[in-house]
C-alpha cells in the first residue's frame, strides 16, 4: 500500500511450538510466507501482527536491535494488549538493522527472542 504519506506493511508473526521449542514464521498482508525482512523505500509504518499459537499468552514487549543507533528505525510503538507492535521508519538513512521480537509469556518470568529480522533502507 503506498500514498503521499508513505507506505504501509503488515507482516503476521505465528509462534507454534514443536517438541516444546517455539518456532517463528511469517506472512505478508497477502497471506503469503516470508522472512520477515522488509525493504523501505519510502517513509514507512511497519506492523507485526503476533498471531500466538503456542498456549502460553505471549506479548511483544519490544523489539531489541544489534545496532540502535543506526538511525534506521526511528520509532517502536507497542499495542496495550502486546499483540501488535509497529516500527517507523523515516527511510533517510540507507543501510540495513537487525533486531529480535522480545516476547514474554504466562508460563514463567523469562523473555522469548525471536530470530532476527531485518529492516533495509533503500531511499534511491
Amino acid at each position: 500500500m503506498q500514498n503521499t504519506y508513505g507506505q504501509a506493511h503488515y507482516i503476521k508473526v505465528t509462534v507454534t511450538l514443536e517438541n516444546g521449542e517455539p518456532v517463528f514464521s511469517y506472512t505478508d498482508s497477502e497471506g503469503a510466507e516470508c522472512p520477515g525482512d522488509v525493504t523501505v523505500t519510502a517513509a514507512s509504518t511497519i506492523t507485526y501482527l503476533l498471531d500466538d499459537q503456542t498456549g502460553k499468552d505471549l506479548k511483544f514487549v519490544g523489539a531489541g536491535f544489534l545496532t540502535p543507533f543506526d538511525q534506521i528505525i526511528d520509532a517502536v510503538t507497542l499495542s496495550s494488549d502486546g499483540k501488535l507492535l509497529q516500527m517507523v521508519d523515516l527511510d533517510h538513512t540507507p543501510g540495513t538493522t537487525k533486531f529480535q521480537f522480545v516476547l514474554t509469556n504466562r508460563t514463567n518470568t523469562l523473555m522469548l527472542l525471536s530470530p532476527d529480522p531485518q529492516i533495509s533502507n533503500d531511499p534511491n
